[in-house]
């Protein structure tokens, strides 16, 4: 799914671009996935796992989210870098299709600048536009503050927790906490 470019200002002046990624995003992505794995234990991964990626696989999942009726992914850039991304899957089934789950993830030096803010506020309207999504999911990681304080502020509530789902390499456990929005129709 395409989305339209969203231009905003960031807290301390600089413009930033919220849209769908292109092929000329893919080497800025693979630095971004990196850089983010190794700046909190709250993504879903270390940077070594990041060898995994490529870019022509960047390539192809940039060109499945575009095609996708059920799957968006965007980028923000800045300065001509990827600093940050969101996506939102749509459920298919019969029984799911009424919920979408979305993800994130930003460069530390861009926290508290709006990003964050301004991509969940674009899944929200994405989810909203599409018939029948009721309900909008997603996971955060124990001791995530930020995470769960910018939800809250778009309106999720934490519906469950999954005890000791996150194993840290020093061997610390972490929950992971689930959380929806309803969207009202």
């Amino acid at each position: 799914m395409i989305i339209d470019d969203v231009w905003f200002e960031l807290k301390d002046g600089r413009k930033a671009l919220l849209r769908s990624p292109k092929e000329e995003d893919v080497e800025s992505t693979l630095e971004y996935l990196i850089v983010s794995a190794g700046e909190t234990d709250y993504i879903l991964r270390y940077p070594e796992e990041c060898g995994e990626y490529t870019a022509e696989g960047e390539k192809m999942l940039f060109e499945k989210k575009n095609a996708s009726s059920n799957e968006a992914m965007i980028m923000c850039i800045v300065d001509g870098k990827v600093v940050g991304n969101c996506e939102i899957n749509f459920f298919q089934g019969m029984k799911t299709r009424h919920r979408a789950n979305i993800g994130i993830a930003l460069i530390s030096n861009f926290w508290n600048q709006g990003i964050g803010t301004k991509m969940i506020q674009e899944m929200i309207r994405l989810a909203e536009a599409m018939e029948g999504v009721m309900q909008i999911e997603l996971e955060f990681v124990e001791g995530n503050v930020r995470a769960r304080q910018l939800y809250e502020k778009m309106g999720f509530r934490i519906t469950g927790v999954r005890p000791n789902a996150i194993r840290l390499k020093d061997g610390t456990l972490l929950n992971e906490y689930t959380m929806i929005k309803e969207i009202m129709r």
